[in-house]
């Protein structure tokens, strides 16, 4: 079973493998939006791109990128997913509100 190390609420979550970053992130009581996307997030449907997280650590233990996040994420750095499109396969370390 992966752990997920969210570091700014130093919180570690374990997560099955296959798990959506944001569905662990919500059960767990980490808020990963900002003020905008807590007014109109999608709700986890990859519309938005409100749910922006830094991967520290683990990126090879994500789910490969979906085509909205390469064109959502495309100025940002590689290790900025979408918390709602990321299926968690392992250990990472994440920064929520980057």
């Amino acid at each position: 079973m992966p752990t997920i190390k969210f570091l700014k609420e130093n919180k570690e979550v374990i997560a099955a493998d296959g798990a959506n970053l944001r569905e662990k992130a919500k059960q767990n009581g980490i808020d990963i939006y900002r003020l905008r996307g807590k007014l109109i997030n999608c709700g986890g449907y990859g519309q938005c791109g409100t749910c922006l997280v830094e991967i520290v650590e683990g990126m090879d233990n994500l789910s490969p990128k979906t085509d909205f996040e390469l064109r959502k994420l495309k100025k940002k750095p590689d290790n900025y997913r979408l918390a709602c499109q990321t299926l968690v396969n392992g250990e990472i370390s994440v920064n929520t509100k980057p």
